[in-house]
């Protein structure tokens, strides 16, 4: 197979293209820009472009698939030549899913969640020497890329993004997919460029469990009213499991999960967390693996990649970063640390970094999201907010979005810099939150001041 990638160098691009190399594909790509660390993974597999740019040149007749990335455009010089050619065009979940028409396809929706009950799901496979497919979001322990696909193995397991599939597929991802078994974390309005307003997300997730395939199980959420309301009113998957957050203690900063076999000490903490951790439980019994192997391999998990991953930690304080970025998972992740850590003062710091958080319509969806913190700041740059074509955003909006009157707010790097490096952290844990890195900080160098 020869198969040609517009766009390789993104995270989810690159996996693939890795992947299919494994496999013995002939791979490969273009792209006008390459990040780390991408580009040294594809340099390393010699799949990265001798040249950054697009090239219809390269797209021939004898391709038997070119698969489409987001970050291409529709008019797209080397997609025009494919359309041109007649060639079989892709995206990315669309692809994923002609890889795995002969699998029992493993989807886990929701708009939070999702890569932590993936990797919980692939950590308990590979730790009980599980052979699946798979596809996750973030680099796990133990695992070498994103994406891995065999012609043999009886699974795959996907994380169920609800993103646009291509520049010339508006479906989100998911709906692609078509799984046996499924699971649905929570609902909490996301991506409001694409999905202009609360009704039409929810209706991109019951119209998920209606692409289910016949006899197919969907594991949900059952605290989540608006998952409930779904699950409960299809009529599609043969059986429907719920779950909630499992009975367990907190002590001395510690997470004890209770079991059939005691109470079992875990790495991970907060009620999101553990509710994730339920949600895993059923979905890995579907798939063979039985209760007390499932406790035994998941107290070993420390956690998906970016999500409260410990930068630091001495007897006194604890520096942990996150990639929540949507209200739910900010107020979600900052309950976490501030039921975990009691007794401990909490600064909880957010930047708002995307197209959706620097929106002042959305805005007001991160009402109350900082108030279990007892500092709480959030740093945005105005030039982003430009460079993203949005209205401006006052230092006003923000607090009166935040509904917080003590919240501070920054739009300078070097201030925001300034300020972390003159607090006192003695009994204290610092959370950082956001998908970018607050206008260059060096968070190696911010550990050691622990």
């Amino acid at each position: 197979m020869r198969v040609h990638f517009i766009a390789i160098g993104g995270s989810a691009m690159h996996n693939l293209a890795l992947a299919l190399q494994y496999k013995g594909y002939q791979v490969f790509g273009s792209d006008d820009a390459i990040f780390e660390p991408s580009k040294t993974r594809l340099e390393k597999k010699k799949l990265l472009p001798k040249k950054m740019g697009w090239f219809p040149e390269k797209i021939t007749e004898d391709l038997d698939a070119v698969i489409l990335g987001m970050h291409a455009k529709e008019d797209n010089p080397e997609l025009l030549k494919a359309q041109e050619l007649g060639l079989k065009i892709y995206s990315y979940p669309e692809y994923l899913f002609e890889q795995s028409k002969n699998k029992t396809r493993v989807v886990i929706g929701g708009s939070h969640g999702k890569t932590t009950i993936t990797s919980m799901i692939l950590h308990v496979m590979h730790y009980h020497n599980r052979k699946v497919d798979y596809m996750v979001g973030a680099q796990l322990a133990g695992f070498d890329t994103m994406v891995h696909l065999t012609d043999e193995n009886e699974f795959i397991v996907l994380e169920g993004d609800e993103y646009l599939s291509s520049p010339i597929d508006r479906r989100p991802k998911f709906h692609l997919y078509q799984p046996n078994i499924a699971l649905i974390s929570g609902i909490a309005w996301d991506h409001i460029n694409v999905f202009p307003d609360y009704q039409n997300y929810v209706e991109q997730f019951e119209e998920f469990v209606e692409l289910m395939k016949n006899g197919s199980i969907l594991v949900y959420n059952e605290e989540d009213p608006e998952v409930k309301r779904i699950a409960e009113a299809s009529t599609k998957p043969t059986r429907k499991h719920g779950y909630s957050v499992p009975e367990h203690t907190i002590d001395n900063g510690k997470t004890y999960l209770e079991t059939p076999e005691g109470d079992m000490p875990i790495e991970i903490f907060g009620k999101h967390n553990l509710s994730n951790m339920a949600g895993a439980k059923w979905i890995c019994q579907h798939m063979g693996i039985d209760e007390d192997d499932f406790y035994e391999a998941i107290g070993t998990f420390k956690g998906a990649s970016k999500r409260l991953e410990k930068i630091a930690e001495n007897h006194k304080s604890v520096i942990y970063k996150d990639f929540a970025h949507s209200p739910s998972k900010v107020e979600a992740t900052t309950n976490a640390v501030s039921n975990q850590y009691s007794e401990r003062k909490i600064i909880a710091c957010l930047e708002l970094h995307t197209y959706s958080s620097l929106n002042p319509e959305f805005l007001k969806e991160y009402s109350n999201t900082l108030d279990a913190a007892d500092v709480a700041v959030v740093f945005y740059s105005p030039d982003a907010v430009e460079l993203k074509g949005l209205d401006p955003v006052s230092k006003d909006q923000i607090k009166d979005a935040f509904k917080n009157d003590d919240l501070i707010v920054m739009t300078d790097p070097t201030e925001f810099k300034t300020w972390l490096y003159k607090q006192k952290l003695a009994h204290s844990v610092l959370l950082l939150m956001s998908s970018g890195n607050y206008g260059g900080l060096d968070f190696e160098k911010l550990g050691k001041l622990i």
